[in-house]
C-alpha cells in the first residue's frame, strides 16, 4: 500500500522535494519544542527558509501540515523483518514501536499528530493511513508463519499485529507506563501465543 502525498508533486531531487523536506523537518521540530498549540505555518517557514506563502499555498493549516508529516513518516518507515520465526518478528515489531515512541523527538510527533487527529478529520485520515500501511507491511511476517504452520489457517494477520502495537501505545497515551524492551517483549510473546491458539482465525 502506498500513501500519496495531498500536498503537492514530489521529484526526487527536484525544488518540490526540497521544500517540502524542509517544511516537515521545520514542522517536526517546532512540534517537538511547543506541541500542537505552538504550531504556527509563519514559523515553520521561518524555520525552513522559504516563503510564507508557499506554506500557506501549500498546505493551508496546521493541520494540513501535520497530515503531510504522517505521510512522510509512513513513505520513510522501516521494511519488516523476516527472520523465519514468528516470535523473532513481533518481538522485531514491538521494539520498534517502542523505540519510536520513546524517542524525544519521533514520540513527541506521534502524541502530537494523535491529538490532532482528535479534532481534525483530514488529520485522523492520515493517522488512519499510515497505521494501515504499518500493519499491511508487518501483517506478512504472520502470513508467512501461516505458511510455515506456526499458526492455524485463517488465521487473521492484521489482527496479531494490531494485538502487538496495542498495549504498548496504552502505555503512551492512557497509563503512562513505563516503555522498554522487556514491555516490547512481553506484548510480542503475549501475541504470538494467543496466534497459536487460535484466538486471531477469522
Amino acid at each position: 500500500m502506498e500513501l500519496e502525498s495531498r500536498y503537492g508533486t514530489v521529484r526526487p531531487g527536484g525544488r518540490t522535494a526540497r521544500v517540502r523536506a524542509a517544511v516537515l523537518q521545520a514542522a517536526g521540530d517546532a512540534l517537538v519544542e511547543h506541541g500542537l498549540d505552538g504550531l504556527d505555518l509563519a514559523d515553520v517557514a521561518r524555520r525552513a527558509e522559504v516563503g510564507k506563502t508557499t506554506v500557506y499555498r501549500r498546505w493551508s493549516t496546521t493541520t494540513g501540515l501535520i497530515a503531510d508529516l504522517l505521510v512522510d513518516m509512513a513513505e520513510q518507515s522501516t521494511p519488516r523483518t523476516d527472520s523465519g520465526s514468528l516470535d523473532e518478528d513481533l518481538r522485531a515489531n514491538a521494539r520498534l514501536v517502542v523505540k519510536t515512541l520513546t524517542d524525544p523527538r519521533q514520540g513527541a510527533l506521534f502524541k502530537a499528530m494523535i491529538a490532532a487527529a482528535t479534532c481534525d478529520e483530514r488529520t485522523a485520515a492520515a493517522l488512519h493511513r499510515f497505521y494501515a500501511t504499518r500493519i499491511e507491511e508487518w501483517a506478512g511476517c504472520v502470513e508467512a508463519a501461516v505458511e510455515r504452520g506456526e499458526v492455524p489457517e485463517g488465521t487473521d494477520p492484521h489482527e496479531v499485529i494490531r494485538a502487538v502495537s496495542a498495549p504498548l501505545y496504552y502505555r503512551l497515551l492512557a497509563s503512562g507506563d513505563p516503555l522498554d524492551e522487556s514491555v516490547a517483549d512481553l506484548a510480542a510473546t503475549a501475541a504470538a501465543t494467543a496466534a497459536r491458539a487460535g484466538v486471531y482465525r477469522i
